[in-house]
């Protein structure tokens, strides 16, 4: 959004202002007009993922805004999810917080249908588009939010979903602001049914109409599982989750599990039918991903990590060296101890490595031949 525009709506002293952490500091920074010395309240929303320290950290912007408040004020944090951050943070706290979280048998809600379809990793797509077709054939009118793990798998899956008629629409990191809104626009006035999005989209959307969520790729975390999952079966309503799970995530399930205390069911599908569209994804998958390396998108997010570094005020050369320094460094210590394991085991098995002369016995020094006189 435009800073000016908003510099002047901050200027009018507004009794409530909602801002994202990066976006309030550089007000705080760059103006000596608008002040926050006198609040009151501090919220935190989503204060799990404001507070961890991950490839977005928010700990120099945080620092900025926690200095131009006042020490005496209410300070409140919200979250779905109780990280070990927010647990200690509790413990730190010195003015003993008052700390409620909602009871509940599970972590997530009654009216939500959790489900998990087995399948295997090279036919996942295939798979997708089969269950979108039944619920589009069932429920015309259901809307639909498709979370993938990366922004080339969002736009690939958007491209293939139109290319068999599906009303689609991505939403990722990638894309533009404006695109974003406009995205979101079309896909709450139901204009597309569906939406393909990274977790870009996982938290802080309130869209009540969202009957159904799939998960593209399982979850590396629970609380990543949750937060997707919280798209649906909102404000009371009925809603049905499903995770397609490979041969290789089904750790990732059982951690789940765990973390929301409930057992996914699964759901069943006929394979025959997958089996008879098996092919023609495929093929339409290779097409959008060729039309897609045609419109350069790989070097489009090189150059939005090399300005998003040059606005951190880092060297994007100098961080790529290090990088390259750092990988050879862990390949070059995984050799090392890929090696020391080796050897342990020769070791073990009763062997010595080669070329080791033999053990000397304790006390004992074998004598060393000389040559020439002595």
């Amino acid at each position: 959004m435009d800073m000016v525009a908003q510099a002047l709506e901050l200027s009018r002293k507004p009794h409530v202002v909602i801002a994202t952490p990066g976006r309030l500091a550089d007000h705080l920074r760059s103006s000596s007009t608008f002040s926050i010395k006198k609040i009151r309240f501090l919220v935190l929303d989503e204060a799990d993922r404001l507070l961890e320290q991950g490839c977005t950290d928010f700990t120099a912007d945080l620092e900025a805004i926690l200095g131009a408040v006042p020490a005496c004020r209410q300070t409140l944090l919200f979250s779905a999810t109780l990280t070990d951050t927010l647990r200690e943070l509790q413990g730190l706290a010195t003015n003993q917080p008052f700390f409620w979280e909602a009871q509940a048998p599970v972590r997530t809600v009654e009216q939500l249908d959790q489900r998990y379809l087995l399948v295997p990793e090279k036919v996942k797509d295939a798979y997708l588009v089969h269950l979108i077709q039944g619920f589009q054939d069932e429920h015309e009118d259901w809307s639909i939010i498709i979370f993938t793990n990366t922004c080339k798998t969002c736009q690939i899956l958007c491209m293939m979903l139109r290319k068999f008629n599906f009303p689609t629409v991505a939403l990722h990191s990638m894309m533009k602001q404006k695109e974003r809104f406009a995205a979101l626009a079309k896909f709450k006035s139901s204009i597309y049914r569906i939406l393909i999005a990274t977790d870009v989209a996982s938290r802080g959307l309130d869209i009540p109409t969202v009957q159904v969520v799939i998960n593209h790729n399982t979850p590396g975390l629970p609380k990543i599982y949750i937060h997707r999952v919280g798209r649906t079966a909102r404000a009371g309503r009925q809603g049905m989750a499903i995770t397609l799970v490979t041969q290789y995530d089904i750790h990732l399930v059982h951690a789940i599990e765990e973390q929301i205390k409930k057992k996914l069911d699964e759901f069943s599908v006929e394979e025959a039918e997958v089996l008879q569209i098996l092919t023609q994804v495929n093929v339409v998958r290779r097409e959008c991903e060729i039309k897609l390396e045609a419109t350069s998108f790989d070097e489009k997010k090189e150059i939005n990590k090399r300005k998003q570094l040059i606005l951190e005020g880092k060297d994007p050369d100098l961080e790529a060296k290090r990088k390259t320094e750092l990988a050879k460094i862990r390949q070059k210590n995984r050799r090392f101890k890929e090696k020391v394991e080796q050897t342990l085991q020769r070791q073990k098995a009763g062997g010595r490595p080669r070329g080791c002369p033999p053990r000397a016995q304790p006390g004992f020094h074998r004598a060393l031949p000389t040559q020439g006189p002595a």
